[in-house]
């Protein structure tokens, strides 16, 4: 017999939809330990498994995919055609609804860029900067940059310059990092440039001292000057999203983390068995936190099992450590909401510094 791990790992199912499979009586099975309640599979039904994540992946309802299992090996496969017939077409349907909206929402947006009249002015700015704060922003928002050429708008760093701060972002979707630096010298209206990821490369090596730095913003230009060494160059010419309303949440629950030692317990810890996914063409591993009942933060997902998964959150396990990295401290928090709200990474002495990690669904 098959452990519910070595099914997930041979099926493509992970051990969370597994169970949950079973609670909904698709896949059941064969024998379940009444000590421990840890499920056993026959050889047998690897087949099923196997042919239950295809139609997962194809979105066919729950109900159908009941059905298509309990036909598959009978002699009679008339109704399994007929409900993968019936499927295609709702898919084809909902891709031809899908083209009719979203063609709408295209034209909705031409007609935003480009009204009758601009009133659009080139963005100035000039401030003054603390080199170590500037350096500090930059580290802890660097590895959330996009790096995909179909989203040219997310291949940088945001500058975002008001009143007396520069607060700096960066996003790829999947994860996004806002860190702030104190500022003066700017008098100005709100100013926001995005500076392309080689060129704030380029600007932190700039910071290498202490002292204070120059930022100017020119139209289409951007400047960075240290002493008598200058980084400069253009911005990138897309708008960046409103990352202020991507970053408002309802407050979670948090717990403090020894960092060393969760960054050791996400390394060595378990990944989700068969929970290898695909982002942006790139595989990666799936680790699963869980606050514990004294207020610290667990590691799990492994081949063992447990049926209250509720508080569980998944996230990308190098995206964590990643996170953890930019944080730059021995002590951070961690805060969970829903399974479906970013994870939060913060610093407990400010909150202008964080980390969102966008969670991984793990099941139905």
């Amino acid at each position: 017999m098959r452990s519910i791990g070595e099914m997930a790992r041979d099926s493509g199912l992970g051990v969370s939809a597994l169970r949950f499979y079973d609670r909904a009586g698709v896949l059941v099975p064969a024998w379940v330990d009444p000590v421990s309640g840890y499920r056993w599979y026959d050889a047998e039904q690897l087949e099923e498994a196997r042919l239950l994540a295809r139609l997962r992946r194809a979105g066919m309802p729950l109900a159908d995919i009941r059905l298509v299992l309990a036909g598959w090996s009978g002699p009679d496969t008339g109704l399994v055609r007929q409900l993968l017939e019936a499927h295609l077409r709702r898919l084809e349907l909902t891709l031809s609804d899908a083209r009719i909206e979203l063609s709408t929402v295209r034209a909705l947006l031409e007609h935003r860029e480009n009204p009758m009249t601009s009133t659009s002015t080139p963005a100035t700015a000039r401030l003054d900067l603390p080199a170590p704060e500037l350096a500090a922003a930059l580290d802890a928002v660097r590895f959330a940059a996009g790096t995909d050429p179909e989203l040219p708008a997310l291949g940088g760093v945001l500058f975002d310059i008001e009143d007396e701060a520069l607060h700096v972002v960066a996003t790829d979707r999947y994860r996004m990092a806002v860190a702030r630096a104190g500022a003066t010298g700017h008098a100005g209206p709100r100013t926001q440039v995005v500076v392309p990821s080689p060129l704030a490369d380029a600007m932190r090596a700039l910071l290498s001292d202490g002292g204070s730095v120059r930022l100017t913003v020119d139209g289409d230009r951007v400047a960075l000057e240290a002493g008598d060494r200058q980084a400069a160059g253009r911005r990138v010419d897309h708008d960046f999203p409103d990352y202020r309303r991507l970053v408002r949440l309802p407050a979670g629950r948090r717990a403090l983390v020894d960092v060393p030692a969760f960054r050791a317990a996400v390394e060595a810890g378990p990944v989700r068995a068969g929970e290898v996914r695909e982002q942006d063409g790139v595989s990666f591993d799936i680790v699963v936190l869980k606050m514990t009942d004294d207020g610290g933060v667990g590691v799990c997902g492994g081949e063992g099992e447990g049926d209250d998964d509720t508080g569980d959150v998944a996230v990308n396990r190098a995206f964590l450590l990643h996170a953890l990295t930019a944080g730059a401290r021995d002590r951070l928090i961690l805060e969970f909401g829903a399974p479906t709200a970013p994870l939060a990474v913060r610093r407990t002495d400010t909150e202008d510094t964080f980390s969102l990690l966008m969670p991984v669904r793990l099941e139905d």
